[in-house]
């Protein structure tokens, strides 16, 4: 197919990063591989060409996700490890600390029983080596040409404009599908419909009707109400008290983040 060896040929190109810019990473490695937990998903900033068409789609600063799955047997070397669709390499595993200086976020699905949280990473681990969805990278690449005034009511639908081959993925929507293949929700939609109760008495009940997984983007695991948002400072004792401050920006400051 004569888009293949084109979308990989962008793939290269939107994977590369922009000029280097100020991101404040979340914490170092240490906090975060201590917070981290199984079945967690790591939101990322991203500062690839790609990471910005996703960003503006989305309207969130969050171009990439991937799924904590912590230690593996034959990956002695590293213990914390994440399983991601990344739009070169295709599906495959990542350590922590290719994170560590990177934007995150943790979204933690509440609830769950372990063996669910198995399920669910053998089910993400199941799809290692399938390739990213190469035409969501055609679908993507006019946004650095120009970027064109998207109704808000669009901008999902331009994410699931992919081949739809179950063989390929984005990141989010490969962890989107092992999350729904145990069950659990992360954006539906509310479904009204009418039912009948006691006594033959008609009444109305909320359902939910889970979304195709392909339009699942990382922005969805921040704004779910099903998702707990971890802040790694509040979970390591945050005191507003002993907050070191200063006056003014120091003249032999050696690096800084912020305006």
């Amino acid at each position: 197919m004569i888009l293949e060896p084109v979308g990989r040929l962008l793939a290269r190109y939107l994977s590369r990063p922009r000029l280097p810019e100020s991101v404040a990473s979340s914490c170092g490695l240490e906090v975060l591989s201590t917070t981290i937990q199984k079945g967690d998903v790591l939101l990322v900033d991203g500062n690839s060409r790609i990471s910005a068409a996703i960003k503006f789609i989305t309207q969130s600063n969050w171009s990439h996700a991937a799924l904590y799955v912590g230690a593996l047997s034959g990956q002695s070397e590293n213990r914390h490890w994440l399983i991601e669709a990344d739009v070169v390499e295709g599906v495959r595993l990542m350590p922590l600390s290719h994170y560590a200086a990177m934007g995150t976020r943790i979204c933690r699905p509440v609830g769950l029983q372990e063996a669910e949280i198995e399920r669910l990473l053998a089910h993400a681990m199941s799809r290692m080596g399938h390739q990213y969805d190469l035409k969501n990278i055609i679908d993507l690449v006019r946004y650095l040409i120009q970027t064109p005034p998207v109704p808000n009511r669009w901008r999902r639908q331009l994410l699931s404009l992919g081949s739809g081959d179950p063989t390929r993925a984005i990141c989010s929507s490969m962890i989107a599908e092992a999350f729904q293949s145990v069950g659990y929700p992360i954006l539906p939609d509310v479904i009204v419909h009418a039912g009948t109760g006691p006594g033959g008495l008609e009444c109305y009940e909320e359902a939910l009707l889970p979304r195709h997984h392909t339009l699942i983007t990382p922005r969805d695991f921040d704004v779910s109400p099903y998702f707990q948002i971890v802040k790694l400072t509040i979970e390591h004792g945050f005191n507003p008290h002993e907050l070191n401050w200063l006056e003014r920006k120091p003249d032999n400051v050696e690096s800084y983040v912020g305006d």
